[in-house]
């Protein structure tokens, strides 16, 4: 069975790259022209400190693409997922499935397209970054989750469980993917915020100077999960439920887990970082208008989490710098 994994950028390159080195049958799509002539002409490389190899590959770009799949990982950036769902849609087979293997809730939107039946979630927290055509840098490993929308522990579940477990032996199953997604994106709002400077993510999160800044960022997206029912569930020192209690020692000891996880990684930044100050590109901001939309139709204001959405599509349009100073004048408008 081929496993068709759509985008082979940092998360799609080095997942596909462990899952062919394991003996799985992978074909990589992507649109960046340069990458896929890469792949198909010298096969895909893989380095930092996790892992240094390099192996054979195939790869097509959309248009190219032939054939039906039973299996096809998704693992485009945030904003191209309509897009790439839309593309992919024909090529995926009756009785088959697309995995989001993504930053954001990215599965509502893939549901709206194939139908919650053909799709199936999936958190992942490992740092990688594209860094040239035919080379991933892996940075570091993280947590690995893979769910059912609707929570159940199902055959094609277990058979997808099995199959990421020969990229990383500690990926779980979880019958609330939903939740791990919401972590996520309260941990994703911090990382937004320190990529308004040039400091590292764990230069950022240790910086007591603005910790109650990054916490009230995690803290509006949680607060809106915890009004919509949804249990946000923590990883790699990341502690949802710290977070919602009192500013105090275990929001401290949280971030100060984070920073140390963080410090293990050869991506001292993150890619939102690497979007603004290196490829001077859009970012993935656009995964929050959900939850912006979600909060306005139940009454609920998320003010910080405008304000720092506003400043990051300022630094894409060249409007605004990468600086210290942004985070206080977020603390002086909104803490």
């Amino acid at each position: 069975m081929t496993i068709l994994i759509w985008g082979a950028g940092a998360i799609g390159g080095t997942l596909g790259a462990y899952l062919i080195r394991s003996g799985h049958d992978i074909h990589f799509v992507d649109v960046v022209e340069e990458h896929v002539a890469a792949i198909n002409s010298a096969g895909l490389t893989i380095t930092g400190p996790v892992d240094e190899f390099s192996l054979e590959a195939s790869a097509s770009l959309p248009a190219d693409v032939r054939g039906q799949f039973e299996t096809i990982l998704l693992c485009t950036k945030s904003q191209h997922t309509r897009e790439a769902t839309l593309a992919l849609a024909p090529f995926l087979a009756d009785e088959g499935f697309v995995v989001s293997v993504q930053n954001g809730l990215n599965e509502l939107i893939i549901r709206d397209i194939i139908g919650a039946e053909r799709t199936v979630g999936s958190f992942i927290n490992f740092s990688a970054d594209y860094h040239a055509p035919g080379e991933i840098l892996f940075g570091g490993r993280g947590a690995v989750v893979i769910g059912e929308l609707d929570g159940v522990i199902s055959e094609r579940l277990q058979r997808m469980h099995a199959i990421l477990r020969d990229f990383d032996e500690n990926a779980q199953m979880t019958g609330n993917i939903l939740g791990y997604l919401w972590g996520k994106e309260a941990y994703g709002a911090m990382l937004f915020v320190s990529a308004l400077t040039h400091q590292s993510i764990a230069e950022a999160l240790a910086d007591h100077r603005y910790r109650r800044l990054y916490v009230r960022a995690a803290q509006e997206v949680l607060q809106l999960a915890d009004r919509l029912g949804i249990e946000a569930y923590g990883f790699n020192g990341f502690e949802p439920k710290v977070f919602l209690a009192e500013y105090g020692d275990g929001i401290h000891e949280s971030l100060d887990a984070l920073s140390a996880f963080n410090k293990l990684s050869a991506k001292t930044h993150s890619g939102i970082w690497r979007d603004l100050a290196v490829r001077k590109r859009e970012t993935e901001v656009v995964m929050y208008e959900p939850l912006l939309a979600q909060a306005a139709a139940i009454g609920v204001e998320m003010p910080l989490t405008r304000g720092w959405m506003g400043m990051i599509r300022e630094i894409e349009d060249g409007a605004r710098e990468q600086r210290l100073a942004n985070l206080d004048e977020l603390k002086a408008a909104y803490l």
